[in-house]
């Protein structure tokens, strides 16, 4: 009886800690769900979790002039204006289908700082959607609020949509997923905060998986290459 006594003790203390620090990390943070500040206090170590289980690292590259023109595309912007990727011509675009309630979530904090720090030559695109455990649940306008408030994100961020292969799937992940249109890869996104790359040229270069963060030497060197 002692010993579960015990027990129980430590693990109230414990409780209570990881409660202050969920808090603490989560000091600056507005409008979030408890669920949302837990994920965000755990993101250190689910990165740390998925490269030692080798989940969600995979990284793949290819240098292939695309069937269907990157440039020739056009999306919908989260206000619901109309983006021509031919204004793109010239930069390296990071696309990144994203969430708000997901573990990877806290990579929109990386995914700002590298939008600027290297705003002259890359445009990063965020694609929410609610594609994987259903973590992306609101509207466009909550989602625009979420992102500004916590994270700061002055990016770009498309209209929600489907990434995966379905009859709804963006055309831009159409085009991303599809070899006979980007001229090398069939790989969809394994998750939230899959990563796509593509060149000056408007040729699709790397594709990075959910645990491979943003500012990673081998993301770094792929856009600054």
């Amino acid at each position: 009886m002692k010993k579960l006594k015990r027990f129980i003790i430590v693990l109230l203390l414990l409780i209570a800690a990881f409660a202050v620090y969920v808090e603490i990390v989560n000091r600056n943070t507005k409008n979030m769900t408890y669920r949302q500040k837990v994920l965000k206090a755990v993101y250190p170590a689910l990165m740390w979790f998925t490269k030692v289980t080798g989940k969600n690292v995979s990284k793949l590259a290819g240098n292939k002039q695309p069937p269907v023109s990157f440039h020739s595309l056009k999306g919908l912007l989260n206000d619901g204006s109309t983006l021509d990727f031919a204004t793109l011509k010239g930069k390296k675009v990071l696309l990144v289908n994203t969430a708000s309630d997901c573990g990877y979530t806290n990579q929109y904090e990386a995914l700002q700082q590298l939008y600027e720090q290297h705003k002259d030559k890359l445009v990063v695109l965020g694609f929410p959607a609610n594609d994987f455990k259903e973590q992306e649940k609101g509207s466009d306008a909550a989602i625009q609020e979420f992102c500004r408030k916590n994270y700061g994100v002055s990016f770009p961020l498309m209209q929600k949509s489907s990434v995966i292969q379905s009859p709804q799937q963006n055309i831009i992940y159409q085009w991303l997923t599809d070899s006979a249109k980007n001229g090398w890869n069939n790989k969809m996104p394994s998750w939230n905060f899959s990563k796509y790359l593509v060149d000056e040229y408007g040729v699709l270069t790397n594709y990075f998986d959910p645990s491979v963060s943003p500012t990673s030497a081998d993301v770094m060197k792929a856009i600054t290459n």
